[in-house]
């Protein structure tokens, strides 16, 4: 059968499918290490980004626009078809219908799992309303076998054991716990036989008295035992969870942009949920499953001492019963998957309403948010529907082979006593231990079922913490600086994609320095690559082509951390974190020096504001910066640049939302802080980079002039046309 792979998350459709295609023939991937071969963006991938992961690993590609007739004709399988506009699947299967005219196609969604579909069903998600639909065709090479593959590092449940070895003595005194209730379990049955055959049969109301009172104190002392344990539970497992999901936090930090340019809301909070599924498995499950597996142990030997037929029945239905659970195991485990994704799409579909309801309310966009919200739903309860089904059948079918044992063993047992092999005591007792049996196994079928949820888990938030961390071992930790005089940054034939080789270069062979203790500007129209040369100075993504050079070495050698650690940056889209306004500006420092907080605020004009509130620097913002105004916010961040005090400054567009009167407050506070920094601005409003030592013109990624404003002006070339409609230039 064709194996089949879920996407992890909501852009993995394209890897998934490739994923799919190279087991088939014979090659293990991690989808992890396709996502990074097809250059997936928030956007997802590309046919193009499809085409070069399959070139990487071996496979000759081939895409068209094929008819209907001519994919089913001469099309090899499996390929890759473009579904719905907005999906990649795999068509792994074309067969003809049993019964009747027409063909039935065998697709493998990466979002939905395994589908069989009629020929219109199929030519609609594939060709739509047009007369040809696109596939991706793919054939292994002479480089397939020889190209290694990159197999998925196995992190089964040993890699979990680092987290329970701290709570040692909290899980020996759980263990206690445990086979003490195992032990006040197993004393019940001899108690019930007694009571019948020594205290009833026997009629001595002292004996009765005596076993119900023992019987008593034991369900006391199983009370109490169960007290402690779900208390030793709560502890140890609360603090399990806190530690991986702070590592899972840790993990994220240490990740470069570019893999969250990949990701979306929803897959990160889903993940944060799978945590939990783990820690029930580590502290819970796992335990009692052990101590069931033990309980099952012993009463099958007690039930093997009063009666050997009974037994072997037992025996022979639980097998059966056990079967008919595992026979799901792998459905739910696609399902797993499933859900995730579409809980994954409704985290994200209900953060965006909440975020964009200002916009949703000025722009009448409500009815069609609320729409694609229903249907998300639907989807959502699509799949709910599906495995309600697959549980609903494994539960019923597992009951009523359980409640079929029970009656073979009840005959059984019953036919025992007529016949005086057993009494009527040993037959109770028989009964109470079927039905102290019963228990045992349900817990075993439930730790294999919270095994599988478990194993799943640890494969999605395992696939997080396989990625490569930003900063490397071995990377520069501190920034030579010094003290006047030369070039700060050099940049040498730089080039830029997104997307891959192939893809547009967003900046094509760029050079440029950056004197040291000068302010340097950058312009152009939008679309120019003005913010993704800031992010690649940053360190945000690394070139393509060409390198940056920091005080005379390669940015490369040098750790994003130390590098970052030196430059106040201003973005465009910078975050304003729902924290006082003191600890926004401050947002590096354990303690905050309320001499810098205030400088910091002054250079940016804000210090009248902020001292004219009630709480001043305590004032709480809203997430995202609510209640504040957009110039409120960029001057927030004009602070927050200004009082990390460091040596290289970034500004992408820092008073685009500013009135005329803040800002030119505020950059004649900003020239005077420059002073012995090394500047690089981003603008539209050019007045703001009038007065800089260096203008670099910026054209569809190309640098088009450098000079000052005097010179450029002078030249009457790009630079000239873009300020003359915004500077009053007297030609």
């Amino acid at each position: 059968m064709f194996k089949f792979f879920p996407q992890y998350d909501q852009m993995d459709c394209g890897p998934a499918c490739l994923q799919m295609i190279a087991y088939h023939h014979g090659k293990k991937y991690t989808i992890s290490s396709l996502r990074e071969k097809a250059f997936l963006t928030k956007d997802g991938v590309s046919l193009l980004g499809i085409s070069e992961a399959a070139q990487s690993i071996g496979y000759d590609v081939s895409s068209y626009k094929l008819s209907l007739e001519r994919l089913v004709a001469d099309a090899p399988l499996p390929c890759i078809l473009h579904w719905n506009q907005n999906h990649f699947v795999v068509l792994y299967e074309i067969r003809k219908k049993r019964m009747g005219r027409g063909l039935t196609f065998k697709v493998a969604d990466p979002g939905h799992g395994r589908v069989s579909l009629s020929e219109e069903a199929f030519n609609k998600s594939w060709r739509g309303k047009e007369a040809k639909g696109i596939a991706l065709l793919l054939t292994p090479n002479q480089d397939f076998e020889t190209i290694p593959a990159e197999e998925e590092e196995d992190r089964g449940l040993a890699f979990l054991m680092h987290y329970v070895k701290p709570y040692r003595k909290d899980l020996l005194l759980l263990i206690l716990c445990l086979v003490g209730g195992s032990l006040v379990t197993l004393l019940f049955p001899f108690l019930t036989q007694s009571l019948i055959d020594r205290g009833i049969a026997a009629r001595s109301m002292n004996i009765i008295v005596v076993l119900l009172l023992a019987q008593l104190f034991l369900f006391v002392g199983s009370a109490v035992i169960d007290i402690v344990r779900n208390w030793i539970i709560l502890h140890v497992g609360t603090k399990i969870n806190l530690t991986i999901i702070s590592d899972f936090l840790i993990k994220l930090m240490r990740l470069p942009i570019r893999f969250f340019d990949t990701k979306m809301m929803g897959d990160f909070t889903q993940r944060i949920h799978d945590h939990e599924r783990i820690e029930h498995f580590l502290t819970s499950q796992s335990l009692f499953a052990v101590f069931s597996l033990v309980n099952l142990s012993v009463f099958f030997v007690v039930l093997g001492i009063y009666n050997m037929k009974i037994l072997l029945a037992y025996a022979l239905l639980t097998f059966v019963s056990v079967v008919w659970m595992f026979l799901f195991l792998r459905k739910r485990q696609v399902l797993d998957y499933l859900l995730f994704q579409r809980k994954a799409e409704n985290q994200e579909s209900i953060y965006e309403l909440i975020h964009g309801m200002e916009e949703i309310k000025l722009n009448s966009y409500d009815r069609y948010v609320r729409r694609q919200w229903e249907m998300v739903q639907l989807k959502l309860y699509r799949v709910k529907a599906r495995i309600l089904s697959v549980d609903q059948l494994q539960v019923t079918g597992f009951s009523l082979i359980n409640q079929l044992k029970n009656i073979v063993v009840t005959f059984l047992a019953a036919r025992e006593v007529i016949l005086g092999h057993i009494t009527l005591g040993a037959m109770m007792s028989v009964m109470y231990i079927i039905g102290q049996m019963n228990s045992p196994l349900s817990q075993l079928i439930s730790f294999f079922r919270s095994l599988q949820d478990a194993r799943i888990s640890i494969a999605r938030f395992g696939e997080i913490h396989q990625q490569e961390d930003e900063v490397k071992p071995g990377q520069l930790t501190s920034i030579p600086l010094p003290d006047h005089g030369g070039t700060a940054l050099e940049v040498r034939h730089l080039s830029f994609q997104y997307e891959g080789p192939s893809s547009p270069f967003v900046l094509r062979d760029v050079s440029f320095c950056v004197p040291r203790g000068k302010v340097t500007a950058v312009v152009g129209a939008s679309g120019s690559g003005k913010t993704s040369l800031m992010k690649l100075l940053l360190k945000f993504y690394l070139p393509s082509e060409g390198s940056i050079e920091v005080e005379g070495l390669d940015l490369r050698s040098f750790s994003s951390n130390s590098w970052r650690s030196q430059c106040g940056v201003v973005m465009q889209d910078g975050y304003i974190f729902s924290e006082s306004i003191a600890r926004n500006i401050a947002t590096g420092s354990d303690e905050i020096d309320e001499e810098k907080l205030r400088y910091a605020a002054k250079i940016a004009n804000m210090q009248a504001f902020i001292e004219g509130l009630p709480q001043q620097y305590k004032t709480k913002i809203g997430a995202g910066g609510n209640g504040l105004s957009g110039g409120q916010k960029q001057r927030i961040l004009i602070a927050r640049a200004v009082y990390k005090d460091p040596q290289f400054l970034f500004f992408d567009e820092a008073t685009s939302a500013l009135d005329a009167d803040n800002e030119k407050t505020i950059i004649q506070n900003l020239n005077h802080f420059f002073k012995g920094r090394t500047v690089f601005i981003i603008a539209h409003r050019l007045s703001t980079v009038k007065n800089a030592d260096q203008i670099i013109v910026l054209n569809n990624g190309q640098i088009e002039e450098i000079g000052n404003h005097s010179s450029l002006v002078k030249d009457r070339h790009h630079y000239f046309h873009l300020v003359r409609n915004q500077l009053e230039l007297g030609v």
